[in-house]
């Protein structure tokens, strides 16, 4: 079916006071890149919560979060509800949304909690004060939530008559109960954070900042564990082998990893803009909104190169890397980048030990001060914010390694015959390569 006769059956479809908006949104989705059943059955269910509200005498303006809910119970008393039901009319929701037919203020609940308000502002600071990422504000803001909601019980907010006793027994109880060190720690650093937030506003006139205590922990039990050059040359040689849409993708992926250790949220957050074929660079955006232009290593610019031409979707997004399934937008978090890497590694068959996307990072970090390479020049290639680092980086060369297993199917194609084929403007960059089979 044609997108011509989609928008025929949907104006043939549509009632409700959705209709004037349900021909450009079905356009919209149609771009998305669904399936002819998933589009069928989005614009079925659009067009059902359309007549509802026509029912229920609600105008487009009008529409809240509580409205969908109270949609689908309805709908739930005559038909099972489906997994994704939530997701189509949230998604109609935000596009109304974008094209300022709902104010953003209606789908929000009538009454706002202090609580809600302060981390509106919270958030606020975050984005535009500290430049931060959506992923790391929002981090940020639940774990303050969950603070805030713990001390004040929701509904009375005294951040003016808060004291240093009732955050350290919060961290003493909560602390406990993460899983990791890491995941500890982050407690730490955002209620710090929101600390210095609200001693900036006024809303407290003591540094609570300081009165945050730290959580206990092994001296170099920060530290990334760096897989070995070995296991990385398998890793990149079993990729050679993928050539459906996602595997291309996958491959580009773990490349711009291994040879220019770019952190998770910087591979998300590339665009089509950000590569310059002509000059072999990229411009990589890393924390706190800083641009930094690197060289683009020969086989990580073809393998980019590849995806774009036969694996990369159709999409209005300028994003580098989308979804492999629709719909077609940008990858959504570093989590995407660390699931990427971890199925990369059980499909190469290297036996697994940590499997988060940050262990390339550091053993390019490891592999050049191994090879003789200063700690500020890694520091510098690595775009690190803090002399810490490099310390960490010296003390992680008496890591141990071993651990990381690297026998399996994966090291049949170190014996894999290399293309020699180049690309234009991408030239290779010795020192940033991880020699392969």
């Amino acid at each position: 079916m044609n997108r011509a006769s989609r928008k025929r059956r949907s104006r043939l479809l549509v009632e409700g006071p959705l209709a004037p908006y349900f021909e450009p949104y079905a356009e919209y989705l149609a771009g998305q890149g669904y399936s002819q059943v998933s589009y069928w059955k989005k614009t079925f269910l659009i067009n059902e919560f359309s007549r509802w509200l026509g029912r229920a005498d609600i105008a487009v303006e009008e529409i809240t979060a509580a409205h969908e809910e109270a949609f689908l119970r309805d709908r739930a008393q005559h038909r099972s509800l489906k997994r994704g039901d939530r997701i189509t009319l949230s998604g109609v929701t935000i596009w109304l949304r974008e094209k300022g037919v709902i104010d953003s203020r209606a789908t929000a609940s009538v009454e706002i909690s202090p609580v809600d308000l302060v981390l509106q502002e919270y958030s606020s600071y975050l984005h535009e004060d500290r430049g931060l990422t959506p992923v790391t504000i929002e981090n940020y803001a639940g774990y303050v939530r969950r603070f805030l909601t713990d001390i004040s019980g929701g509904d009375d907010l005294q951040l003016a008559a808060m004291h240093a006793s009732q955050i350290a027994d919060y961290i003493r109880r909560k602390a406990p109960q993460d899983r990791t060190f890491a995941s500890a720690k982050h407690i730490v650093t955002a209620l710090r954070s929101f600390f210095r937030f609200a001693r900036y506003r006024d809303y407290i006139h003591t540094d609570l900042a300081a009165a945050v205590p730290s959580v206990a922990g092994w001296s170099m039990a920060s530290i990334p564990r760096a897989m070995p050059a070995d296991c990385v040359r398998v890793l990149l040689n079993a990729s050679k082998e993928w050539r459906t849409p996602a595997g291309l993708r996958n491959r580009a992926v773990l490349l711009l990893l291994a040879r220019l250790g770019l952190r998770a949220g910087e591979v998300v957050r590339l665009e089509l803009g950000d590569i310059d074929w002509s000059e072999g660079s990229l411009s990589v955006h890393g924390k706190g909104r800083a641009e930094r232009p690197l060289p683009l290593p020969h086989d990580a610019g073809q393998a980019i190169a590849a995806y774009l031409e036969h694996g990369r979707p159709e999409s209005a997004s300028r994003r580098v890397f989308l979804r492999s399934r629709a719909p077609f937008d940008g990858l959504r978090s570093h989590s995407d980048i660390c699931q990427i890497v971890a199925r990369a590694i059980r499909r190469a068959g290297i036996e697994p030990g940590l499997t988060g996307s940050h262990q390339l990072r550091h053993a390019l970090a490891v592999d050049m001060l191994r090879r003789g390479l200063s700690l500020t020049d890694i520091g510098q290639v690595l775009r690190h914010r803090s002399r810490m680092r490099h310390a960490d980086m010296r003390r992680s060369i008496w890591m141990p390694c071993a651990k990381w297993p690297c026998h399996g199917r994966g090291l049949c194609h170190e014996q894999l015959a290399r293309r020699h084929c180049r690309l234009p403007g991408i030239a290779p960059v010795p020192w940033l390569q991880v020699e392969e089979g």
